[in-house]
């Protein structure tokens, strides 16, 4: 199998192929998907953000404590509110 490093060449060009707009797309399409996995009564913009909100806060908790657990980052994990 074919080792992947993630260099500071190879992140350039990542950066340069993605760029904002894949994260944008990323974003808009996890709203659309909530949207249609929601029960049809509770298909409305505030249920939608309420849901994604809470998806994002709880994958950043996540982040933090991986980074922590994993030795990437020396800080420690913040409590959640």
């Amino acid at each position: 199998m074919a080792e992947f490093t993630m260099d500071a060449k190879s992140m350039k060009k990542m950066r340069s192929m993605f760029g904002p707009q894949q994260v944008d797309q990323m974003i808009r399409q996890a709203i659309s998907i909530c949207w249609m996995m929601l029960p049809e009564g509770k298909r409305k913009a505030e249920a939608v953000e309420a849901e994604i909100r809470r998806i994002v806060d709880r994958a950043l908790k996540d982040l933090r404590e991986d980074a922590t657990a994993f030795g990437i980052t020396d800080a420690a994990p913040k409590a959640g509110p």
